[in-house]
């Protein structure tokens, strides 16, 4: 039976996929066999594993952090948000129906059995599973039948850490306030408290921190600064979306209202003298030296958005002069057509951007699969990408066919304007300085970002960093009773 424990939070991005992240890390450099887990994660940004199954993204950071290969059961269950009230549900990575809200809210005692079946096969490889809750276990709409947060924990008796953001201001509030909505038996679970996010000197918050255990009767288990380490977002809470400053070389990444997977743009991020803006309008398109558009939950409803606010107008205009790059949705919407004879997304016909000689039919059947390719010959700015080594996924419903019937392959060109269906296809090898290069070399100077470590490496070095600074602000000792405890308690 393996070692437990589950990091909660007082609220969305307070910090857990980041605390779950350090300590597999943690765990994992102290010889432990460690895993992840979530049983229920909402989320846009998701991955296929080599078995062709889909899960959240945060499940496999975490796993790589704790030295593993991601699997399914880590994720059993994912929402990918269709619109403002409900979602495609995942179980065990395949798609089994769009659910509203509300009726999902009957539903998901039904997949406790899936839950506890993904956990039970994570006991079998992992001494410690370090378990990732959703939000705030203190939402009392939620409560009943929770499965995600202290529903969860009451599951598996795991104790629980509750994470609190000192950054968004009123830290003691939120863990406090959610201490007192709690029920007796699940604050009995709450073990430790972490405030996160601290800017600063930590001892002016001896005060606060005297009284929060005080009222609270749990101790404060550590306290985080607020960390620089690049790693991977989950969700549209991100502060990336934030970013205006243009710098040498500029990338322009279209937020549209459903967009998905936008982690294919991190590897630019660590780079000097690049800026990657995410960006909702034309006042903020400003003049890049390329656009993408990323991937989608809702490919029609998301091109109308574009077309609606003036968007799709400037990047056609646009593409006379620099690259436009679409990812699996961005790649549908820069054809001719859009079908959805199904009704899977807005129904009917919509006309494409016309910037590529392809039709899409969104189809009910997903394509799940991890590929690894070579790019094609390409002609004009990013030519100097000919024959460069891809290692992605792909990740969509729909199939795109060209003009003259055929299917198109691993990149589809016209002019200036490029389509893909395969997520990362810029993380393998030196794949991002090379595009970046074309790009000064078109716009007449030289980019050199000196040493850039491989983005696996780099990512490694992020998760080391992450777990330096946990170990030095986190009461270890503390935590690694907890899991003693709770390995006692569990038998």
């Amino acid at each position: 039976m393996s070692k437990v424990i589950m990091i909660q939070g007082t609220m969305s991005n307070a910090g857990k996929s980041l605390v779950v992240t350090g300590l597999c890390r943690i765990f994992h450099q102290d010889g432990y066999r460690v895993a992840p887990f979530k049983s229920q994660n909402m989320a846009l940004n998701s991955y296929i594993t080599k078995e062709g199954l889909e899960m959240g993204r945060a499940q496999v950071m975490q796993a790589q952090a704790a030295g593993i290969e991601p699997q399914v059961c880590m994720n059993p269950i994912l929402l990918k948000p269709t619109n403002d009230i409900g979602s495609q549900v995942i179980v065990n990575g395949t798609a089994i129906g769009n659910m509203p809200a509300k009726e999902y809210f009957s539903y998901k005692t039904r997949l406790i059995p899936d839950i506890l079946k993904a956990f039970q096969k994570l006991e079998e490889q992992a001494d410690i599973i370090v378990i990732e809750g959703a939000g705030s276990p203190a939402e009392i709409n939620l409560k009943q039948n929770d499965i995600v947060n202290m529903g969860m924990a009451k599951m598996v008796n795991a104790p629980v850490l509750l994470v609190g953001d000192i950054d968004r201001g009123g830290v003691f509030a939120q863990l406090l306030g959610t201490l007192l909505l709690l029920e007796d038996e699940e604050k009995s679970r709450v073990k430790g408290l972490l405030i996160n996010k601290f800017r600063g000197d930590a001892s002016i918050l001896d005060p606060g921190i005297k009284m929060l255990e005080e009222k609270g009767k749990i101790p404060v288990s550590g306290v985080i600064p607020y960390m620089r380490v690049q790693l991977e977002d989950e969700d549209s809470l991100t502060e990336k979306f934030e970013q205006k400053k243009e710098a040498l070389l500029d990338l322009a990444v279209i937020r549209y209202p459903r967009i998905s997977n936008f982690t294919d743009f991190d590897v630019f991020e660590r780079m000097d003298e690049v800026s990657v803006r995410y960006v909702t309008s034309v006042e903020e398109l400003h003049h890049p030296d390329m656009i993408f558009l990323p991937g989608t939950k809702n490919t029609m409803g998301d091109l109308k958005w574009m077309r609606q606010n003036g968007l799709e107008a400037a990047i056609k205009k646009m593409s006379n002069e620099i690259p436009v790059f679409g990812i699996c949705g961005g790649f549908q919407m820069l054809g001719m057509h859009l079908e959805d004879p199904l009704s899977l997304e807005e129904g009917g016909t919509l006309r494409g951007m016309e910037l590529l000689p392809s039709t899409t039919v969104l189809e009910e059947e997903k394509i799940r699969k991890q590929v690894e390719r070579t790019f094609p010959e390409l002609t004009g700015t990013l030519s100097a990408l000919t024959g460069e080594n891809i290692k992605g996924y792909e990740i969509h419903m729909g199939r795109t066919v060209c003009e003259n019937g055929e299917t198109p392959g691993t990149v589809l060109q016209e002019q200036n304007v490029y389509g893909s269906y395969i997520h990362g296809i810029f993380d393998a090898g030196d794949l991002a300085v090379t595009l970046l290069q074309a790009l000064a070399k078109k716009k007449g100077i030289d980019y050199e970002p000196g040493a850039v470590m491989d983005y696996e490496q780099f990512k490694e070095s992020q998760f080391d960093l992450l777990a330096d600074t946990l170990r030095e602000y986190l009461n270890m000792d503390e935590i690694y009773g907890m899991l003693q405890e709770a390995e006692y308690d569990r038998r």
